[in-house]
C-alpha cells in the first residue's frame, strides 16, 4: 500500500500537480514595481501612466498612476484608453497577413498591381519593385508620411483616404526600393487600403469583425473614441517644458493614416493580444492566423546595411539582454507615448501607455523587465514570522542631498534597497542579509558580504532611520 502511494505520489507530481510550488513567486517584485512605477511618474513628471505584465496567457499585473486628464483629476486606470498610434501597425500586418494565408494575396506583389490609386514616382529607375514585404519591413524607399502636415499643425489635421491619394503622383520615392530601413506611415496606410481594394470591405469594418471581436478586444478600436474623451479616454499632453508644464493638445482621429497610426486600446487589451500571440506560437491550429505565418511575421525580414536594424513582417524584432528575441511596436502621437513589446522565449509581455509626448515608454519595459527578471524560481518559501520582522523596515527614506530617496521592501528572507528616481531599476537594487537585531550587511554579486546596514529605533521602538558608512538617513512618512 505504501509502494502504491508513494508510486501516485511521484505520478501526480510528474504531471504538474505541485508543480505550482516551483513558480516563482512576483509578489515582491511587484511591489518594487509599483514603487518604482510611481516614483517614476512624479519625477519624469508625467500626467499618467498605465503598464501592465503578462506572462503568457495570464495577466501577472496591471496598474496604474496619474491623472487621465489632469485639469478634472480624473485618475489613471489600468483600463484607460489612450491612442496607440503606430501599434496600429501590427493590427494593419496581421490583417494582411490574413489575406495571405487565404491566398488573397503574395508578399511579392507589386503595389501598382493591387492598387489603382498608386501613382507615386519611381525616381529610381534602376529599383527593384515596391512589394507587400518592402512596405511591411519599411524597406520599399517610400516617403515616410503622406503629403500632408498633420503632425505638427496646431490642429493636427491628418487627410482623408482621397486626400492621401490625390497627392501620391506629387510625391516620390526616397531610395531605391530593398536598399534601407526608411519608416514609413505612408506605406502602413497603403497596406489598409489594400486591405479595403482586396476585401471589397471597409478596413475599420474589416478589422473589427476579423480582428479585434475574434479576440474580445473589446476597448481596441480604429479610431479614439470621442465621447469618453477626458473620463476613459486620456487626455494627451506635450512633451515638458523648461517649466515643468505640459501643454493640453488637442483632440484628433488620424483619418485616412488609422492602418499606420489612428488606433486606441489600453495596456490590458495589448495584453490579450501578446497573449494570443504566445498561444499561436504553441499550437497547429489557426486562430485568425496559421501558427507558421505569426512565426513568420516574427522572424528577421529586413536587416539595415549598417546592421543596427532589424524588422520582421510589421514587428520591430531585436535580441534582448537575455539572449531572447523581442518583437513588439511602439507608437507616438500628439499627446500619447505607448509601447508593447514580447520576449518570446520567456512568454512575458509588457504594455505601457502615458498620455503625454517626449518621453519613451521602452525605459518602463526595460526597468519592470529587468526587476521582474530578479525573481528566482525556488521552492523554499520564506516562513511568515521571518516576512514579518522584515516588513518593519520597510519604507522609504531620505537620501538628500546626494539623492532623492531609497525605498526598502522584502525580498525573499533578505532585504531590497531600490534607489529612486532610476532609468533602471534593477542596476538600483542592493540586498541586505539580517545579522543580529537590527543590523544587516550587503550581499555582493559574488555573495560575499559588504557593508552594514543598521537601522535606528526611537524610544517607542518604531524605526526612524538607517545608518550605512557612519551616515543616517531618515525614514519619510508617507
Amino acid at each position: 500500500m505504501k509502494k502504491t502511494y508513494l508510486i501516485l505520489l511521484f505520478a501526480l507530481y510528474s504531471i504538474g500537480i505541485f508543480a505550482q510550488s516551483t513558480q516563482p513567486d512576483y509578489t515582491e517584485a511587484i511591489k518594487l514595481v509599483e514603487v518604482w512605477l510611481e516614483a517614476q511618474k512624479d519625477f519624469d513628471k508625467l500626467p499618467g501612466i498605465s503598464a501592465a505584465i503578462i506572462t503568457d496567457q495570464d495577466m501577472l499585473w496591471s496598474g496604474a498612476y496619474g491623472q487621465l486628464n489632469v485639469e478634472k483629476k480624473v485618475k489613471t486606470k489600468a483600463t484607460t484608453i489612450c491612442s496607440i498610434c503606430s501599434i496600429s501597425k501590427l493590427f494593419t500586418s496581421v490583417a494582411i497577413m490574413k489575406l495571405y494565408d487565404e491566398g488573397k494575396l503574395r508578399l511579392d506583389d507589386r503595389i501598382e498591381d493591387l492598387l489603382p490609386a498608386y501613382k507615386l514616382k519611381q525616381k529610381y529607375p534602376e529599383s527593384g519593385p515596391i512589394t507587400i514585404r518592402s512596405l511591411l519591413t519599411h524597406s520599399s524607399g517610400l516617403p515616410r508620411e503622406a503629403a500632408y502636415p498633420y503632425w505638427t499643425s496646431p490642429d493636427f489635421p491628418f487627410p482623408s483616404k482621397a486626400e492621401i491619394d490625390s497627392k501620391l503622383e506629387n510625391q516620390e520615392t526616397l531610395y531605391p526600393a530593398s536598399t534601407y530601413f526608411q519608416y514609413s506611415n505612408l506605406g502602413l496606410t497603403l497596406l489598409g487600403e489594400i486591405v479595403e481594394e482586396i476585401t471589397g470591405i471597409p478596413y475599420n469594418e474589416y478589422i473589427e469583425n476579423n480582428i479585434l471581436n475574434p479576440l474580445n478586444l473589446k476597448d481596441t478600436r480604429t479610431e479614439l473614441p470621442e465621447q469618453l474623451y477626458g473620463e476613459e479616454l486620456a487626455i494627451g499632453y506635450a512633451s515638458i517644458q523648461r517649466n515643468g508644464s505640459r501643454e493640453k493638445l488637442k483632440f484628433f482621429q488620424a483619418n485616412g493614416i488609422t492602418p499606420a497610426a489612428g488606433f486606441s486600446s489600453n495596456v490590458i487589451d495589448l495584453g490579450k493580444f501578446a497573449s494570443w500571440q504566445f498561444r499561436l506560437r504553441d499550437t497547429t491550429s489557426t486562430e485568425l492566423l496559421k501558427p507558421s505565418t505569426l512565426k513568420y511575421m516574427q522572424n528577421v525580414h529586413w536587416t539595415d546595411p549598417n546592421w543596427k536594424r532589424t524588422w520582421g513582417l510589421g514587428f520591430a524584432v531585436y535580441k534582448g539582454d537575455n539572449g531572447s528575441t523581442w518583437v513588439g511596436h511602439g507608437g507616438s502621437c500628439p499627446g500619447y507615448e505607448t509601447t508593447l513589446q514580447l520576449d518570446l522565449k520567456h512568454k512575458k509581455a509588457y504594455s505601457v501607455m502615458i498620455n503625454a509626448n517626449g518621453t519613451d515608454p521602452s525605459k518602463y519595459v526595460k526597468g519592470m523587465h529587468g526587476i521582474i527578471e530578479k525573481v528566482k524560481k525556488s521552492t523554499k518559501k520564506t516562513p511568515a514570522k521571518t516576512t514579518k520582522i522584515l516588513q518593519q523596515y520597510t519604507g522609504y527614506y531620505n537620501l538628500s542631498p546626494w539623492w532623492s530617496e531609497i525605498y526598502i521592501s522584502t525580498w525573499n528572507d533578505k532585504l531590497v534597497a531600490l534607489s529612486l528616481p532610476s532609468d533602471k531599476p534593477q542596476n538600483s537594487m542592493a540586498f541586505y542579509k539580517h545579522i543580529k537585531g537590527d543590523t544587516f550587511q550587503r550581499l555582493r554579486d559574488d555573495n560575499e558580504l559588504g557593508e552594514t546596514l543598521t537601522f535606528i529605533r526611537n524610544k517607542s521602538g518604531e524605526i526612524i532611520s538607517f545608518e550605512r558608512h557612519g551616515n543616517y538617513s531618515k525614514k519619510i512618512l508617507k
